[in-house]
């Protein structure tokens, strides 16, 4: 959403559109599932399990706001100047403060070298475009983990509906699906009226995409029919207009922050300020079908809650909450005040059937002045800093606790729509190292995604471009198992393991005793940081809370083709009779000591922070 998007505010009474009541979105789950495994992010916050989310709700799915315009801004074709170089708002105002009160500081490009956008801190995963497959896939993973059911694309601006970035992510995110990712269904969000742009946009998805049936499997249905966030108004009753009547179910998007849902129609919403509203409330169980969460909202008290610029003073942060006022403690921004308190709202109070969370990977906007009908000096409208910004997806500005955000939305997301019961653990059994059959009635069984050791070749935005060749070995699946002395790990990967003399080379990670307080992010052992030999491993015990490690016993391994199983005494790990720990695979990690790299660098079963749980009762 941009400067123009968030700044139209238009009440258009339009026809009242009846759909079918007796559809249900299309979102079978066909893969893997994160529901077994646990998240601790660095404040110490546990994603919430089985116990407190209780079983799931087939019924209740969680859309996010994503952005496919990461790409250029020359139409849709992605051109844009490769020597102009990336400017974050965070990185200039903190080099030069003083330009937050001059619109032609040099800080913020020389004539005719600025940037069209400005990034208010750097993604994860670097300033990329949207049409790079291995971000791409990347995100795949992260919201099926999230449990997010759908992404809805930002094509509120004009006509343009990015189609180089939303065919890339359609070809990456097919292939993930057959790899076994439950990747969220794709939606379409076009202007907030029925205008000649909208028109011209619906014409061109239904001509180059839906009726061709491209895609299908990603589709993401409503009410029986592949759901759209748009106005049919302008559609003709005849032709291929009617087609398009008929063919989507139309749910128009309300722009506005404060007054909720149009009387008479059916829209949805995209943001809100407290107390949001439910959209398209049955009459008789009172139940709406759709609500919003934000991250932020780019208003405030002096706007009456509606759209202004997020750079002005008292606007709705991060750190806000309407019940409780700005959140004064250092880092405030950390904490997400005003996420909880709409995820709250919708939990407890408005009970949707769908969440609509903004957002995902916005990540920028536009410089304004008076001239462009904002405020003096300059403005940023839709991002800005750290408090005032509205993204879920990691930032590396952060340090270890760019992931924050996602934490929270994982946990808050089994809240609302419950989790699968956990896997039992299958009775204690002594495992013979290569021996063939040992495993086959061990449980549970931990799944990992097939395919994600794609290398990196891509150019960023502007003058950006990434290199990542760390995937290696393609993590698939693991066990574990225990008997009175030992604990039992078995690793396998999609091909032939690598040399054990690789660096790096299959670390195992360890949190014993399940405490985050303890141990390097929580992981009281790693084995395979020192390279095996002989058939023998080597354990090694964090010292402290740091990338610090000393030896604290040996185990023994077997590689055979595709398969490393692992044999370690308990009294190593300091484990009792019924072992209760946390673990994770890592092949190739390249940033030594920064768990983030685990969302990066080559291949991390379970996905970054997250972590197989292992519980025995016997």
């Amino acid at each position: 959403m941009n400067h123009k998007s968030t700044f139209l505010k238009l009440f258009v009474v339009a026809a009242t559109m009846c759909m079918g009541a007796d559809g249900r979105a299309a979102t079978g789950s066909v893969g893997t599932v994160s529901d077994d495994w646990m998240l601790t992010d660095a404040l110490g916050r546990k994603a919430c399990g089985y116990d407190v989310a209780g079983d799931r709700d087939d019924g209740r799915f969680v859309g996010m706001f994503y952005w496919t315009w990461h790409q250029g801004y020359d139409g849709d074709k992605g051109r844009e100047d490769r020597d102009i170089e990336v400017k974050n708002i965070t990185e200039v105002l903190r080099a030069h403060p003083e330009a937050i009160n001059d619109y032609n500081h040099p800080a913020w490009g020389l004539p005719g070298r600025r940037p069209g956008v400005f990034y208010w801190d750097e993604p994860i995963f670097g300033y990329y475009r949207t049409t790079d497959p291995w971000v791409l896939r990347k995100h795949a993973e992260m919201l099926a983990d999230a449990g997010v059911d759908a992404v809805f694309f930002d094509c509120t601006n004009g006509s343009l509906v990015w189609e180089s970035s939303y065919r890339a992510l359609l070809e990456t995110w097919s292939q993930a699906l057959k790899d076994g990712v439950n990747v969220p269904k794709i939606v379409f969000m076009l202007p907030f009226a029925a205008t000649p742009d909208s028109h011209k946009s619906l014409l061109k998805l239904y001509k180059n995409l839906y009726s061709k049936g491209e895609y299908k499997d990603l589709w993401f249905y409503w009410k029986g029919k592949p759901l759209i966030m748009a106005y049919p108004d302008n559609l003709a009753e005849t032709g291929v207009e009617k087609e398009i009547r008929d063919f989507f179910t139309f749910r128009p998007g309300q722009p506005d922050y404060v007054n909720g849902p149009t009387p008479g129609m059916q829209q949805w919403g995209w943001l809100e300020v407290y107390p949001t509203h439910g959209y398209c409330t049955d009459s008789i169980t009172g139940r709406p079908e759709q609500c919003v969460v934000g991250i932020a909202q780019n208003a405030g008290d002096a706007s009456g809650g509606h759209c202004c610029a997020f750079n002005l003073p008292g606007t709705y942060g991060r750190s806000y909450s309407k019940t409780k006022g700005f959140d004064k403690r250092e880092d405030a921004y950390l904490y997400g005040w005003n996420f909880q308190e709409q995820w709250d709202r919708a939990i407890n109070d408005l009970k949707p059937e769908m969440v609509f969370v903004t957002g995902w990977n916005e990540w920028t906007s536009g410089m304004w002045n008076k001239s462009h009908g904002w405020s003096d000096p300059l403005s940023f409208v839709d991002q800005f800093d750290r408090d005032h910004s509205r993204d879920i997806e990691p930032t590396k500005g952060w340090g270890d606790k760019g992931d924050v955000y996602y934490q929270q939305l994982v946990d808050n997301v089994r809240r609302f729509k419950g989790m699968s019961k956990p896997q039992q653990a299958s009775a204690p059994k002594t495992i013979r190292l290569g021996v063939p059959g040992q495993w086959d009635d061990v449980l549970p069984r931990y799944v990992a995604y097939r395919g994600n050791t794609m290398h990196r070749n891509h150019d960023g935005r502007y003058s950006k471009h990434y290199v990542d060749n760390s995937g290696r070995n393609d993590i698939v699946g693991a066990r574990v198992a225990h008997d009175g002395g030992n604990v039992y790990f078995r690793v396998e990967t999609a091909d032939a393991l690598t040399p054990s003399t690789d660096p790096n080379w299959m670390m195992l990670f360890i949190d014993a005793d399940r405490d985050k307080s303890t141990g390097w992010n929580g992981y009281d052992f790693v084995v395979n940081r020192t390279s095996p030999e002989s058939g023998r491993v080597y354990v090694e015990r964090c010292v402290g809370n740091s990338w610090e490690w000393q030896p604290a016993g040996t185990g023994r391994y077997v590689v055979s083709g595709n398969v490393l199983e692992l044999e370690i005494p308990k009294n190593v790990l300091g484990m009792g009779a019924k072992p209760d720990f946390e673990f994770k695979w890592n092949d190739n990690m390249q940033s030594l000591g920064d768990v983030l790299d685990f969302y990066i660098s080559g291949d991390t079963a379970p996905g970054g922070r997250f972590n197989y749980v292992y519980t025995s009762k016997r």
